[in-house]
C-alpha cells in the first residue's frame, strides 16, 4: 500500500511540474523565441557584413589596379587616376592618398606628394601605422627641402621608443644632422641605432655605409663617441651655408 501511495504522490508531483512548466512556457515562451531569433540574425549580420567588406575591399583593390594601369608610364596621371576613386571607409580613403601620393612623387611632384601623406596621417587618428607611416613618407620625400623645425618634430614623434618605424626614423635624423654639418652627432646617433634590437640586415648595412661616408669605423663595436649635446641632439638645422 506505502510503494502505491509513493507512485501516486510521485505522479502527481509529475504533473504539476509539468504544468508549471507549460505555464512558463505559455507565459516566457515569447522571449525565447525573441532570443532565438535576435542569435540566428546576429550571425546572418556578421556573415553578410563579412562578405560586404571582403567585397569592398576587392573592388577597391581592382579600382587601384586600373587606375595605375590607365595611368601607363605617367606617374602624374596615374596620381590622378588613384586620387579619383571613390571610397567605401576611411581606410581606403587613407591607403588612396598614401598611393595618389606614391605616384606624385615618381612625378616629381613633391609639394603635391607631400599634401597627400600629411592627409593621409591626419585622417588616420588613432590608427597609428597608417598615421606613422603616411607621416614617414612625408618626411621622405620632402627630404632636405623640408622646414627644419617640421620635420624635428615629426621625425622626433616618429622616433619615440615603440612607434612603428622608431629605427628608420632615427636614420633619418642621423641624415638630417650630418646634412646639418653635425657629423659628430650624427656619428653618434648612428653608434645607438647600432645597438637597438631587431635591426635588419639591410638597415644594418645602411648604418654602416652612413659611418663609412661619415669617415667613421662602421663596425659598432667601435670606440664610444662623446654623446650629443642633448638640447640640440633631436633638432634638425640648416647648414650654415644652406641660403
Amino acid at each position: 500500500m506505502a510503494n502505491q501511495n509513493d507512485h501516486f504522490i510521485d505522479e502527481v508531483t509529475e504533473d504539476l511540474r509539468r504544468d508549471r512548466l507549460f505555464l512558463l512556457m505559455r507565459r516566457y515562451g515569447w522571449v525565447a523565441a525573441l532570443l532565438i531569433v535576435a542569435l540566428v540574425g546576429g550571425a546572418a549580420w556578421r556573415e553578410y557584413a563579412r562578405a560586404q567588406e571582403a567585397a569592398s575591399a576587392r573592388a577597391f583593390g581592382d579600382a587601384i589596379l586600373a587606375a595605375q594601369q590607365a595611368g601607363g608610364d605617367d606617374a602624374a596621371a596615374r596620381a590622378a587616376a588613384i586620387a579619383a576613386i571613390a571610397t567605401d571607409n576611411p581606410r581606403q580613403a587613407m591607403l588612396r592618398d598614401i598611393l595618389a601620393g606614391n605616384a606624385l612623387v615618381e612625378a616629381g611632384d613633391i609639394a603635391a606628394a607631400g599634401q597627400r601623406y600629411d592627409t593621409a596621417a591626419t585622417a588616420a587618428g588613432s590608427d597609428v601605422v597608417i598615421r606613422d607611416l603616411a607621416a614617414l613618407k612625408s618626411v621622405l620625400a620632402q627630404g632636405p627641402g623640408m622646414d627644419p623645425a617640421a620635420r624635428d618634430a615629426a621625425l622626433t614623434r616618429l622616433s619615440a621608443p615603440g612607434a612603428p618605424f622608431e629605427m628608420i626614423a632615427h636614420e633619418l635624423k642621423a641624415i638630417a644632422l650630418a646634412g646639418a654639418g653635425r657629423r659628430d652627432d650624427a656619428v653618434t646617433l648612428i653608434r645607438q641605432i647600432q645597438k637597438m634590437n631587431g635591426l635588419s640586415g639591410q638597415m644594418r648595412q645602411r648604418l654602416a655605409d652612413h659611418l663609412v661616408t661619415l669617415g667613421a669605423d662602421p663596425d659598432p663595436e667601435a670606440a664610444t663617441h662623446t654623446a650629443p649635446d642633448p638640447t640640440l641632439a633631436a633638432e634638425v638645422v640648416q647648414p650654415a651655408d644652406a641660403d
